[in-house]
């Protein structure tokens, strides 16, 4: 008999199908890997903002997780918006009760509009009880800023961040460099255990269709990881796929703003 590759996603629902677990099934099945979900908030949310955030209890949180674990199992787990420190502390507990691996963290904070999706006190749990539990984690600048509690906004702000955020817990830190001024995309990936920075430069696709880049990288991340692919190569491969979905949805028009990547770039037809 056969079997799948398993990845889980812990992560709020956008109801635009853009980001959020929407993105995350769209990547693993694009990836190759069986989707399965636990949701931890609701967003009423479209390619231009989020209007509401309708919170799961933590509760049922620990209930989805624990259904799909006890029985079908994972071979990785992309956790992506928490929202309070409850949630997390909950998420947390799971993850050490079922003894979770490849645990790939995407810190989420802000949307890609702009709106706030973690709650300020959130952060010091984040950082003090999840971090530590992540194989790897993915911030971008903005969230590498909160979680350092100062500005990284350069290519040298970015090489000592990565072992900074290293010091919270996590081995492995992908940072990510959408977000810097000038020229092209530049990410690093630091591995603590080897003590090595990667310095990984891309292109920068000019498209205004970037909402879910971030859901979508990391939940590729876990695919890779979910198949047995060694933690740097997940990482490249996973970069290669976000350029190929950022190409592939750059000439559609989806909504007024912010439009969704192309998951399935390489398998639909392209209009």
């Amino acid at each position: 008999m056969k079997t799948y590759f398993k990845a889980l996603t812990i992560a709020g629902s956008d109801s635009g199908g853009g980001a959020g677990i929407q993105a995350d099934l769209k990547t693993f099945s694009a990836l190759g890997c069986f989707g399965m979900s636990a949701i931890t908030a609701l967003t009423a949310q479209n390619t231009r903002l989020v209007t509401d955030i309708f919170p799961v209890p933590p509760q049922f949180i620990g209930q989805q997780i624990d259904a799909v674990l006890e029985d079908i199992g994972t071979d990785a787990v992309k956790i992506g918006m928490l929202h309070s420190p409850q949630v997390i502390e909950t998420v947390a507990k799971k993850l050490e009760q079922w003894d979770c691996p490849n645990i790939v963290l995407d810190p989420v904070m802000i949307s890609t509009s702009g709106n706030a999706l973690l709650q300020k006190d959130a952060v010091i749990a984040l950082k003090t009880i999840l971090i530590p539990k992540a194989t790897i984690i993915t911030p971008n600048l903005p969230e590498a800023s909160v979680l350092l509690n100062r500005d990284v906004e350069t290519l040298e702000d970015m090489e000592q961040a990565v072992k900074d955020l290293a010091a919270l817990g996590c081995k492995n830190i992908l940072l990510k460099g959408g977000h810097l001024s000038f020229g092209d995309v530049c990410d690093f990936l630091y591995q603590k255990n080897t003590d090595t920075i990667t310095k990984l430069p891309g292109a920068r696709v000019n498209t205004p269709n970037t909402h879910g880049t971030g859901c979508t990288l990391s939940s590729a991340i876990a695919a890779n990881l979910a198949k047995g692919i060694a933690l740097e190569t997940a990482v490249l491969n996973a970069k290669s796929y976000i350029t190929g979905v950022l190409c592939g949805g750059a000439d559609f028009i989806m909504g007024k703003g912010h439009g969704p990547v192309h998951h399935f770039y390489d398998i639909w037809p392209q209009g």
